[in-house]
């Protein structure tokens, strides 16, 4: 990578006193980033690129009013800064209001587990590639498509602000995505698996029973009937309770997403009942180790755990500095950005449901009839509607687990959900596969987890049922 930052220190010092006193606030990111993308479909290459990047982004605040410039060159910061505060006293009209945070001075180099990315061989990290394709195409002659996909991303980076703060940071993150279909006759099914480490490059060195697994569940499927849509009660595993929790009720956290929206302000009012008084839900970016995880956000905000559930009961949001003010709350450390590219929005870091007190074999306890869905294959949220595919379904009968079926999707209202949440398992599992898009900025990493849920008047869609 470009060494830049042995030099750019005192530009950006001198350049941050120069011009603060012509607005509320300035910024100043400075991001040195190294990436490979790799995609292999049929076992084929189709994609296999190294990128470096150096750049970096002005934000100014003048009486709340934002101007926001990227560039590549650092002889073009003082010009962009420029143009940054001209767009910010252009649109400002009113008072800057960011909640107050400290003066951070710090700095936290890269420090991993195991190999860095960066210092694997890109034919290594192909070979890896065509194995986990090897693997998928070979468990079944009726798979006829596969694709493996894997990325890195390090970034390096340095943020001043006209305040004090001066942050040097770095990390790492890692994905791999497997997909397997299959097809018998008219019959295709699909399945998917996805991990992510910010650890080690190891950790995607040891995923063999992970990648067999996609391809087990696609033609496992082939032969299962459709699951019989209806409304049934529901028992889900960690897997998809960490999706649920992310993509259904996450978003609707994000202060961003509510004080610009009257009506959705009105819905999440803090002190709202939610759900039964086991459920406690939290985001937070300092809990250590997953994808999600870091020690300063894009705005210096130091990382926390914010409550957003507590016994049942909303108790807190997702903010950035301004939403932070905007609503007279504290910021929590929720500002992310996925590159110098972009402005950062409030984003979920790793969200969770904390783990119950049910046994998970008695979440069956008294099911005359229901669903266990594990694992997920796809899904999508419309405000506070949602529909997600599970990748693996079977029928519970009696409180027992009964046939496997196939072609399994849970939808309905999160709120409504929430409420009908009848017991939380005791286990629990950290997802980490998300990848969350935003606002333009997809992809951004993230974790989620939690126990297994039972869940009454879940909405199955499948087969027709018969009158």
């Amino acid at each position: 990578m470009v060494p830049i930052f042995a030099t750019a220190l005192d530009r950006l010092t001198d350049h941050i006193a120069r011009y603060k006193h012509r607005v509320d606030y300035l910024a100043i990111r400075l991001e040195e980033s190294d990436s490979t993308d790799i995609l292999l479909r049929r076992g084929k290459v189709e994609t296999l690129s190294e990128a470096l990047s150096v750049g970096g982004q002005v934000r100014a605040c003048y009486r709340g009013g934002w101007g926001f410039a990227s560039f590549n060159n650092l002889e073009d910061l003082a010009a962009q800064i420029e143009e940054a505060i001209a767009a910010a006293r252009l649109v400002g009209d009113d008072i800057t209001e960011l909640a107050d945070i400290p003066i951070i001075q710090d700095r936290l180099p890269l420090h991993l587990s195991g190999s860095a990315p960066r210092d694997i061989s890109l034919s290594r990290k192909k070979d890896l590639c065509a194995h986990y394709a090897e693997l998928l195409r070979s468990l079944d002659d009726r798979i006829t498509t596969t694709s493996v996909r894997y990325n890195d991303c390090t970034q390096h980076i340095l943020f001043a602000t006209s305040e004090g703060t001066l942050i040097d940071q770095a990390w790492v993150d890692m994905e791999m995505r497997f997909a397997a279909t299959a097809r018998n006759g008219e019959t295709v099914q699909t399945g998917r698996e996805t991990t992510g480490s910010r650890r080690a490059y190891e950790e995607l060195e040891q995923l063999d029973k992970q990648v067999q697994y996609a391809a087990e569940r696609a033609v496992n499927a082939l032969d299962l009937p459709p699951v019989k849509g209806n409304v049934y009660t529901v028992v889900i595993d960690p897997i998809l309770t960490g999706l649920f929790v992310h993509e259904a009720f996450g978003h609707l956290s994000e202060a961003d997403m509510i004080y610009e929206n009257p009506d959705l302000m009105e819905v999440m009012t803090l002190g709202r009942k939610f759900g039964p008084e086991e459920l406690q839900i939290f985001d937070g970016a300092a809990p250590e180790g997953h994808r999600g995880s870091y020690t300063y956000d894009d705005e210096g905000t130091p990382a926390s755990t914010t409550q957003l559930i507590h016994d049942g009961v909303l108790v807190g949001r997702l903010h950035s500095r301004e939403t932070a003010g905007k609503l007279a709350e504290n910021a929590t450390g929720n500002a992310r950005c996925l590159s110098y590219q972009f402005p950062p929005l409030v984003r979920m870091t790793n969200t969770w449901i904390e783990r119950g007190k049910t046994p998970v074999d008695q979440l069956f306890d008294g099911i005359e009839e229901g669903v266990y869905a594990r694992h997920w294959l796809g899904g999508m949220t419309n405000g506070e509607m949602f529909t997600f595919t599970a990748g693996e379904g079977w029928m519970i009968r009696q409180g027992k687990l009964a046939e496997p079926v196939r072609d399994l999707t849970l939808s309905g209202n999160v709120f409504q959900t929430l409420g009908d949440i009848e017991a939380i398992g005791d286990d629990f599992l950290w997802d980490e596969s998300g990848g969350c898009g935003k606002g333009g900025q997809s992809g951004m990493p993230v974790g989620c987890g939690g126990p297994s849920l039972r869940i009454r008047n879940v909405v199955v869609g499948g087969e027709a049922t018969e009158d």
